[in-house]
């Protein structure tokens, strides 16, 4: 895996903040991997902020803006063609096409029964979860990782270990994994 590898980010992770904020800090030069989605990708994450989120429809249009501006590289445009020879589920086919023509070799999804392996065989695509991927990423490049979070954590005027136990949260593997593998002690009952 290098710094080109290309991966699809769901709306489900982009619409988590902190999973975003982490995932696409991971991203910026000297970047792990390279990030992709489409319009609608990025549709259905502001659909997510603003509806279930509770987020104000100025700070889910802010943060697209930021993101669409910061990853100018990652938007993938012509999916529609291919949503027809798709045979994921239906709500889902977009993501997959985007990957297909966005030539990502993983899509990172908490909503892998929609993506099964015999839909992304015939493109040579597999999905797994968020945490899975940032387990593999910490593997590849822990040093550059720990860093990254401690960035995030200074922003959040957080110390490492509650931006860690925070995010456990939403990916309470990786938070596990990385606390194990540095010794920090979380907080009881934070992920």
């Amino acid at each position: 895996m290098n710094a080109n590898f290309r991966v699809v980010l769901d709306a489900c992770v982009l619409a988590n903040f902190g999973l975003c904020d982490l995932f696409l800090t991971l991203a910026e030069t000297p970047r792990l991997y390279q990030p992709m989605w489409s319009g609608e990708i990025l549709d259905e994450a502001q659909r997510t902020q603003t509806g279930k989120l509770g987020w104000p429809e100025e700070l889910a249009k802010s943060w697209r803006e930021a993101v669409e501006s910061a990853f100018p590289e990652a938007m993938v445009n012509g999916e529609e063609s291919l949503l027809s020879v798709c045979t994921n589920h239906e709500k889902d086919r977009h993501v997959l096409a985007t990957a297909v023509r966005g030539h990502a070799e993983l899509i990172v999804t908490s909503n892998l029964k929609h993506f099964p392996p015999e839909s992304l065989k015939p493109w040579d695509v597999n999905a797994c979860y968020p945490a899975d991927y940032l387990i593999t990423l910490y593997s590849l490049n822990s040093g550059l990782v720990l860093a990254r979070l401690e960035e995030i954590a200074r922003k959040r005027k957080r110390t490492p270990e509650a931006h860690l136990a925070y995010l456990g949260k939403s990916v309470p593997a990786l938070a596990a994994h990385v606390a194990e593998a540095v010794g920090w002690e979380l907080p009881e009952g934070e992920f």
